[in-house]
Formats: C-alpha cells, sequence, structure tokens
C-alpha cells in the first residue's frame, strides 16, 4: 500500500521516485520533488498509507510515526551510491542476505 503510494505520487506528477524500500517500521525513498513540498509529499505518502492499511486490517491505529527525516543530496555524492544504500537497507538490518531476497525495494537502473 505503501508502494502505491509512491506510484500514485508519480502518475500525478509530484515526484520521481529513483528508489525505494519499504521496511517493517518505515520507509526509505530517494526521490525527485516535482511540484509541492516535501513536508506535503510526505504527509500524503503517509496519510494514504495508514488509511488504507487500516482499511485492510479493520485496525483504527497510527501507522507512521509524525515527522520525517530528509537528506538533500549533495553535488559531490553519487546518486547511484545513495539508491544502493537505500536498497541494502534489509541486508543491513539482517531480514535478508541478498537485496534480491526481498519484495519491497525497487530502483529506476535495473
Amino acid at each position: 500500500m505503501v508502494v502505491q503510494e509512491f506510484r500514485m505520487a508519480e502518475e500525478l506528477g509530484i515526484a520521481d521516485s529513483l528508489a525505494w524500500v519499504v521496511m517493517p517500521d518505515h520507509f526509505h525513498w530517494l526521490c525527485i520533488l516535482r511540484q509541492g513540498s516535501l513536508a506535503r509529499l510526505m504527509q500524503r505518502v503517509k496519510s494514504r498509507s495508514a488509511i488504507a492499511v487500516n482499511r485492510a486490517t479493520l485496525g483504527n491505529s497510527a501507522l507512521w510515526q509524525a515527522g520525517y527525516h530528509d537528506h538533500a543530496l549533495r553535488e559531490d555524492e553519487d546518486i547511484k551510491d545513495v539508491a544502493r544504500y537505500v536498497v541494502a537497507n534489509p541486508v543491513r538490518a539482517g531480514l535478508v542476505t541478498t537485496v534480491g531476497d526481498y519484495p519491497l525495494w525497487d530502483a529506476v537502473w535495473l
């Protein structure tokens, strides 16, 4: 449901996804913001995905913590290295041994 919101942001021209991974309790999303503010984009994704998850599970609990952590890339940062770091999160967390074993990630460089 989170992935669906990433894709919807792309379809609406709000952001272009470069790489993302959805972890059990958070997500990482490397994207190019095309319109609006990052705060509004994050509010949209977190709100809409929480509503969808609660509807699917018949729950009524908070899915996401308030706020988010952002990092703007500097010119000297290699965007592909950052994308590799993002999608390798499940390996570093010990959830899988290789990135390919984890189902909830994507990158435009595949």
